[in-house]
Formats: structure tokens, C-alpha cells, sequence
């Protein structure tokens, strides 16, 4: 079965990570260390309702369409609360993601992979993407433990997903969950190796991820990801 047709028929599908180089190409697999490194140098997240320091992150959006990538001028990330109880319902003003990584060929590549993987999917699909990015660090330590999904189990208010591992050290469990609306398991795995990356379909499941904690308690633990929202335009876009 086609990743499309597994996305089409379970509301999310799983690649691992050689897969995912595969499918970013030559250019982004050789650029990838210095795509990593840039996750030391997030800001730490000013916006946590739960008053918790454990989590960094940085932000842009793009317009995308089958023609064009195109960054879009700084703007805030929102949400609402019928979404995130923890943290909508307010603009959420992050540092940019760098212009380096905005156009890195991971990110050009990982955007340009949901496109070719949700714009079939899509009943009448807009003529460009709202694509919102986020670099995504979580930190714990024996005396804090990381919540990658502090709201719990939800949707984001989009139409696709994408959630990919760029680094993982010294975590135990951070689990990914997927549900259907009514709260059934429809899956659980944990993405482990640089490049593990999972599309979710936003109207059909929700996502979570289990917190983490460090395996060797005398160091930190940190779990990097990347994630890319795509939905269709509205009046909050600029």
C-alpha cells in the first residue's frame, strides 16, 4: 500500500527514517547535520500556560502552492482554545525561524513532500497552503519531565500534519498516540531515529505524545522534532 493510500484509508501513515531521507533527496541527506545543529539555538517557549520551561521553539509560515514555496512576513502562531485548552486563545509571538533553516533543503524538502502527499487527498484544495512550521524542542530532567503534548491528546485546528524526529538523546518513552474521535487506540510507536516522521490527517484522529524523562538521570534528555501544519488560508493570514 502507498504511503497516500495508508494516509487515505487510517488518517495518518509512518515513515522511518531512511525513507524519509529517501524522499527528501541527495541535497537535504547531506545537509542534514547542519539542519540539526540549528535546534541548539531555540529560544526557550514564553508561552506556556503550565508556567513549564521545558520546552524551545522557533516559527514561520509559508504559502505554498504546485508553483511555489514562499515565506510569508513574521506573524503570530494562534490557536483556539477549542483546540488547545493550555495554550489558545491568544497570539503567540516566537522567534523566527532562521532564514537558513527556512529555506534548508530538509524544510523546502519536508514541505514539498506534504504537498505531493495531501493535495490528492484534498476535496477542492486551495490554490496555496497556509503552511505553518515549528522547530520543537523538549527537555527533561530527573527533576523535570518533558511534555511534547502538554494539552494531551488533540487536533490542531488544520488539515494535515506532520510531526519528524530530528534528534533524540538519553529519552525514555515519549510515545506516540493516535486516536480516533471517540477516543479509540488506532495506533502507538515512538519515532526514534533521525528522520522517523508520521502525516496525520487533522479531521479524522487525534495526536499525542507521552512525556519524557531522562534514561541516565545524571543528564539531560532532549527530543527535537519538526513540525509542519497545512490548512487552507482564512482572514487571520496575512
Amino acid at each position: 500500500m502507498s504511503a497516500r493510500d495508508a494516509l487515505a484509508a487510517d488518517g495518518f501513515v509512518r515513515f522511518e527514517g531512511p525513507e524519509t531521507l529517501a524522499l527528501l533527496g541527495a541535497e537535504a541527506e547531506a545537509s542534514w547535520k547542519a539542519f540539526a545543529d540549528s535546534w541548539n539555538d531555540l529560544p526557550l517557549d514564553g508561552f506556556m500556560a503550565d508556567g513549564g520551561r521545558y520546552r524551545r521553539r522557533r516559527f514561520a509560515a509559508f504559502a505554498v502552492s504546485l508553483d511555489a514555496i514562499v515565506r510569508k512576513p513574521h506573524q503570530p502562531h494562534w490557536q483556539s482554545r477549542d483546540y488547545n485548552p493550555l495554550n489558545g486563545g491568544v497570539q503567540r509571538w516566537f522567534e523566527p525561524v532562521t532564514e537558513a533553516i527556512a529555506d534548508h533543503p530538509v524544510t523546502r524538502g519536508v514541505i514539498a513532500a506534504g504537498l505531493e502527499l495531501f493535495q490528492p487527498l484534498t476535496a477542492d484544495p486551495p490554490e496555496a497552503w497556509h503552511v505553518e512550521l515549528h522547530q520543537f524542542r523538549i527537555e527533561a530532567r530527573a527533576d523535570m519531565a518533558g511534555l511534547p503534548t502538554p494539552e494531551g491528546a488533540h487536533r490542531d485546528g488544520v488539515d494535515w500534519v506532520i510531526v519528524m524526529l530530528v534528534d533524540r538523546r538519553n529519552v525514555d518513552s515519549g510515545v506516540t498516540d493516535i486516536y480516533a474521535p471517540d477516543g479509540t487506540s488506532l495506533g502507538s510507536f515512538t519515532l526514534t531515529a533521525p528522520g522517523d516522521m508520521v502525516c496525520v490527517d487533522d479531521h479524522r484522529v487525534l495526536h499525542g505524545v507521552t512525556a519524557i524523562r531522562p534514561l541516565n538521570p545524571a543528564l539531560p534528555a532532549i527530543r527535537d522534532v519538526l513540525v509542519a501544519t497545512f490548512r487552507r488560508p482564512d482572514e487571520r493570514d496575512e
